[in-house]
């Protein structure tokens, strides 16, 4: 493929060497073959009937997204991000590039049948991986690679979310419960933490490793005292609020939530039945009884929002999220993880994430994984809204990738941090923002609350 180097003198890209260290090259290529394994054990449930799926804005048609997956890899590290570069599909810049081809499109493009993109992805993974077994990857290769491998982690992420909206089984392991510490049941997963005023880089450093271009770079801020929860809000927690009247209470709700619920109709969160004094809730493709331990999931920043009025409480913003997460009583400079900035311990003692099963532990669990300030569960298990905006930070400058943050400083996108249960660890740290607008609850999407 030649020397990619050259394209680092391109107008606007960064000195690649910001973004090390770089993970080793054969840390690289198990990570590609470990995205590209998840997507073909999640389309293991997919045939001819469920790759037709109805247009929706909160959907992608399956055919076309994996498609998308393959052109990204082959546009960034084989083709140096150039569209003067042929693909090895000829057009494929006009079926599969996302900055060009409208969502409301893609039903109706002539894309290659399951079979034949399947294999056009196969065929792109096997040339990264002959790049990567060759090696040493120079800063701006390693860069891309990475991207590329995080860019697919995220659709395979979205393929999880895609088959909980449309009712399609999940090829996971059943949940089962997460280690549980000694103190479980004392309350020690519950309750506020105290957060005194204090001083906060907001955002990821220089030299910290892959980030992407919303995270650049820190910055200091002043952070006021707050009190916020040690775990997210419960199912159990939730419910009370919904049995209490809160979906009809239309004071609890701003203007925007109140034309969300009169639009679909919500008396409760997305998946909830009540039979009787029981709710149940759909998961992928079965309904089971709602766990009250589980942290409520599938519900809108207008829903949280919502409960915290009727409870008196508020979301967090991103800094004191962030706060929360990556420092402590005693500890000045931030954390890249709650835990600390290296998994000494399994993952699975840690943190519920990488896909490995199906649905969330409960709010409480993994107590090992906690803050230093004692916040359980700051990665993984839900996504979290908080009460900020989606902005650039000071100074922002876009990426090569420019479709990936500027674009969405607008509107009314809302800041969610953390992960969700399907989000592997490679791609999420504390300074890591994920954003949507606040109608949005189908993503795997929960909440904390602070004092008000």
């Amino acid at each position: 493929m030649g020397n990619i180097a050259e394209a680092s003198h391109r107008s606007g890209w960064p000195d690649f060497s910001v973004y090390r260290p770089h993970p080793s090259d054969a840390t690289l290529s198990a990570w590609l073959r470990e995205s590209q394994a998840l997507t073909d054990r999640l389309f293991s449930v997919i045939d001819a009937a469920r790759l037709d799926v109805p247009r929706i804005r909160i959907v992608n048609p399956p055919l076309w997204e994996i498609g998308h997956v393959g052109w990204f890899q082959e546009f960034w590290i084989h083709r140096r991000g150039s569209f003067e570069a042929p693909s090895i599909i000829p057009g494929a810049d006009t079926l599969y590039d996302s900055s060009r081809v409208h969502h409301d499109t893609r039903w109706s493009l002539d894309l290659p049948d399951f079979d034949a993109t399947r294999r056009y992805v196969r065929s792109i993974l096997e040339r990264s991986l002959e790049m990567v077994d060759r090696g040493p990857l120079t800063d701006e290769l390693a860069y891309f690679t990475q991207l590329s491998i995080l860019h697919q982690d995220m659709h395979n992420e979205a393929f999880c979310i895609m088959w909980q909206t449309l009712g399609y089984p999940m090829p996971l392991p059943a949940a089962r419960p997460a280690a549980r510490g000694a103190e479980e049941g004392t309350g020690a997963d519950r309750g506020d933490i105290e957060i005194p005023l204090r001083r906060l880089v907001l955002g990821a450093a220089s030299g910290s490793g892959f980030v992407f271009d919303n995270e650049k770079w820190g910055h200091t801020i002043d952070l006021p005292g707050f009190a916020i929860a040690r775990s997210a809000v419960t199912n159990a927690e939730f419910r009370e609020f919904v049995e209490a009247g809160g979906y009809r209470r239309r004071e609890l709700w701003s203007d925007a939530g109140r034309l969300m619920l009169d639009d679909i109709g919500l008396d409760a969160p997305r998946y909830w039945r009540r039979d009787g004094d029981t709710w149940h809730v759909r998961r992928f493709d079965r309904e089971t009884a709602l766990d009250p331990s589980e942290p409520v999931m599938h519900v809108s920043c207008h829903e949280a929002e919502a409960y915290c009025r009727w409870a008196g409480r508020r979301l967090p913003t991103e800094a004191e999220w962030e706060c929360a997460a990556s420092t402590g009583p005693d500890r000045t400079a931030k954390s890249r993880y709650p835990w600390g900035d290296t998994c000494e311990r399994p993952i699975e003692e840690l943190a519920r994430l990488d896909a490995r099963f199906g649905a969330p532990a409960a709010a409480g669990d993994f107590p090992n994984g906690a803050s230093a300030w004692g916040a359980r569960q700051m990665l993984g298990n839900v996504w979290e809204w908080t009460a900020s905006r989606f902005a650039p930070y000071p100074g922002f400058l876009a990426d090569p990738y420019r479709e990936y943050s500027a674009p969405w400083f607008v509107d009314d996108h809302r800041v969610l941090r953390g992960g969700s249960f399907a989000t592997p660890l490679r791609l999420i740290r504390n300074t890591w923002r994920n954003f949507y607008m606040p109608h949005r609850a189908d993503v795997f999407c929960g909440f904390r609350t602070c004092a008000a």
